[in-house]
């Protein structure tokens, strides 16, 4: 179980990271569109931190995941340094920052709902329960689509920024691809040290 100092230094990282952010980022309407999720989420996590703590490991990655949407939001995805980077390394022809987005939007949501649903009990069997975790993540990624549409049609060209298509026909079925390898990467990379933790954190309610 994350210690109340661990959680306090991590609330106090992405709260100096915020604001960092928010001081003078490329698009403000982009900036608050991107980061609005890490606003919502972070109050939530704080207030259910005793009532209903997850594990180190997930808290962990969504600091992570919390540090890639600002990141993008800062910069708006099309423009972010890192993704430059990797331009020049891979010789694309666009910053591919957004795809780390999606790909972490596949990532950490299905652990998040890998703990909820074996903390609960909710499914009985592992084949069961990856498949529903690969449909939860596709879910969430398509909603995702559906915000940035309606985004497009109520901001017109202002939206530009927050698509980050760059004139990539097939984004959005990229977006959700990527978000169905990060939650595939994830289950098998982190499903056993998640189980030890889960294991753990039930231990210290008995």
């Amino acid at each position: 179980m994350i210690s109340s100092r661990q959680f306090f230094a991590g609330s106090g990282l992405l709260f100096a990271f915020l604001l960092w952010s928010a001081w003078a980022p490329f698009d403000r309407t982009t900036w608050l569109l991107e980061v609005f999720p890490v606003l919502l989420a972070w109050p939530l996590l704080w207030h259910s931190r005793q009532s209903y703590p997850l594990t180190p490991l997930l808290y962990s990655l969504i600091l992570l995941h919390a540090a890639v949407l600002i990141l993008g939001g800062t910069y708006s995805y099309a423009r972010v340094p890192l993704g430059f980077w990797l331009m020049d390394w891979f010789a694309l022809d666009r910053n591919p920052y957004d795809k780390i987005g999606h790909l972490m939007q596949g990532f950490v949501p299905v652990l998040v709902a890998r703990e909820i649903l074996i903390r609960g009990a909710y499914v009985q069997g592992q084949r069961m329960l990856q498949f529903l975790l690969l449909c939860i993540v596709l879910a969430i990624s398509a909603s995702y689509e559906l915000i940035e549409w309606g985004a497009a049609v109520a901001l017109g060209q202002g939206a530009d920024e927050f698509l980050g298509t760059q004139g990539y026909a097939w984004d959005t079925q990229a977006d959700m691809a990527f978000a169905l390898l990060g939650a595939v990467l994830a289950l098998l990379l982190f499903s056993r040290w998640h189980d030890r933790q889960i294991c753990q954190l039930a231990s210290t309610d008995v």
